[in-house]
């Protein structure tokens, strides 16, 4: 069972607790044979020779598409789920982004068999943002954006290590190993480091292992050192023993994005961003910020009160899932009606961010958002969060009945649809498309048409009037895109529980506020 604590009167939320789960657990403690395939050859781990061709896709065809893809990993700094809430540093400067450029966001997290430069090249996605040190060997593979953050390396020891190593020399003569990934910015510098004559004892890791999962490693004493930027170490050591500091071995290095290097209209667009944020001035040490990315960098990474609380509320700690602090409900009443309990969650998380207190200023109430008027139910049952989604997805239901006759793509992409704008909106979208000559079972299609509902000459002429158009679209590719996040999610959950875990940090007690 993976426990949380609370270390200098901070608290860390049920839901990072899962995501420290999820990539501690790509090494499992249970047996000393799976120990022993911690560290890998150099040669079978190698940085990619060769990669693909980059598609030929720039800012005008991604916001023709009106979706924009990030790839990322799973991880506390760059993208997680909180209870249910999609959070990161990553995240949500590339959120900042994407809401300046009015595009939906659609996470790409990269799996353990994915390479992130062959996912941007295929175009699966638009950028990576994984907190990437800008290095020579990455430059060949694609074009980076101006920097958005500096950093120091250093190395970070297990505090089993008894003394503690005070230099590079003192390491080296004690042979103590350094383990970090072949594909990572921190082995290039070590065998810098070895150029220059100190006979480090380099470990490779498995290209899975992300710095934070190391650390954990570190932390519980399966690994003896590793490299670490200081911002992710200050990160992880606010809720984690058994780290200990080492000497600084590489300085201001500069973080970026990635994207491909036949795509200049969306570097420029992603330059003029950042450049609002970050800037370097005549003091090179001591670049000028933005408010809103020092506040990314004291919600993530920063000592002090975590501004993420903002995020978690008291009411998401009352129970605890994978997704959500309501999974095994939202799944319960998903399965006794015959519908995903995935995509309802997305649904909820769309409607109130699993808020069950949550009023629109349509009246709308609970969870799933349920308008009284709709439901026989007396308004203030509709606050309890069972009662709340039982109507909820009676509705979903009945609407996915309707279109029953489609594939199961669009019967899912209307039934959404009818959800948000209702079903007269909906028919009147699906007529307009009929008129211009176009199949009225391609959600396609019905998209353009419920956002010309927004023009006056199209909406006069409809049976239900105006339509907020763009609303219900991004409301349908929202939750689509959020759906197959938290498939992937699901997928990583399921494959980390068939592996055993010995706690992450001993026998610690989870706080809770």
């Amino acid at each position: 069972m993976i426990q949380c604590y609370k270390k200098r009167s901070l608290r860390r939320s049920v839901g990072e607790c899962l995501t420290i789960f999820l990539f501690a657990a790509m090494i499992s403690c249970s047996t000393a044979e799976e120990q022993d395939q911690i560290a890998v050859s150099e040669a079978e781990e190698t940085f990619p020779q060769t990669i693909m061709e980059p598609v030929e896709r720039d800012f005008a065809d991604i916001k023709q598409r009106g979706t924009f893809r990030m790839i990322t990993y799973y991880s506390s700094n760059t993208y997680f789920l909180n209870q249910g809430i999609e959070v990161g540093f990553e995240y949500e400067l590339i959120r900042e982004f994407t809401r300046e450029n009015d595009l939906a966001l659609e996470v790409v997290i990269v799996g353990a068999d994915e390479n992130p430069f062959e996912l941007l090249n295929s175009g699966a996605g638009d950028v990576i943002a994984a907190n990437y040190t800008i290095t020579p060997e990455r430059r060949e593979l694609a074009q980076f954006t101006r920097p958005y953050n500096l950093v120091n390396q250093l190395l970070v020891f297990s505090s089993d290590l008894n003394p503690m190593p005070g230099s590079l020399e003192e390491i080296a003569e004690r042979e103590i190993p350094i383990s970090v990934r072949r594909n990572s910015s921190y082995y290039l510098k070590l065998q810098e480091l070895q150029d220059e004559g100190y006979d480090l004892n380099i470990q490779l890791l498995p290209d899975e292992l992300d710095t934070e999962a190391t650390l954990v490693e570190v932390a519980q004493g399966n690994l003896m050192a590793t490299v670490a930027d200081d911002n992710m170490f200050d990160a992880t050591n606010r809720y984690m023993d058994g780290l200990f500091p080492g000497p600084t071995i590489a300085e201001k290095d500069t973080i970026a994005w990635a994207i491909r290097d036949n795509a200049p209209d969306l570097e420029n667009k992603m330059n003029q961003f950042l450049y609002k944020h970050f800037r370097f001035t005549e003091d090179r040490d001591r670049p000028r910020r933005s408010t809103f990315l020092n506040i990314l960098r004291q919600r993530y990474f920063q000592e002090g009160p975590q501004i993420a609380q903002y995020y978690n509320p008291e009411w998401q700690y009352q129970t605890m899932g994978i997704i959500s602090p309501y999974d095994e409900m939202i799944r319960s009443v998903a399965d006794s009606m015959d519908v995903d309990w995935l995509m309802i969650t997305a649904m909820i998380a769309q409607e109130s961010e699993f808020n069950p207190n949550s009023k629109s200023w349509m009246g709308a109430v609970g969870l799933m958002q349920v308008i009284p008027r709709f439901v026989t139910t007396d308004y203030d049952d509709l606050y309890d969060p069972l009662t709340n989604i039982e109507e909820g997805v009676r509705i979903f239901k009945e609407h996915l009945n309707h279109y029953s006759y489609m594939d199961s793509t669009n019967q899912v992409a209307f039934a959404l649809a009818a959800y948000n704008a209702g079903m007269g909106h909906v028919a009147d979208a699906r007529r307009l498309a009929i008129d211009q000559n176009k199949d009225p079972n391609e959600w396609e299609n019905v998209a353009d048409a419920l956002l010309k509902l927004m023009q006056r000459r199209y909406y006069q002429q409809a049976r239900h009037g105006f339509a907020r158009g763009i609303e219900t679209v991004q409301y349908v590719d929202e939750i689509m895109n959020r759906y197959r996040t938290y498939e992937t999610i699901m997928a990583l959950s399921e494959r980390q529980q068939n592996r055993t875990l010995s706690g992450i940090i001993g026998n610690r007690n989870l706080n809770m506020p």
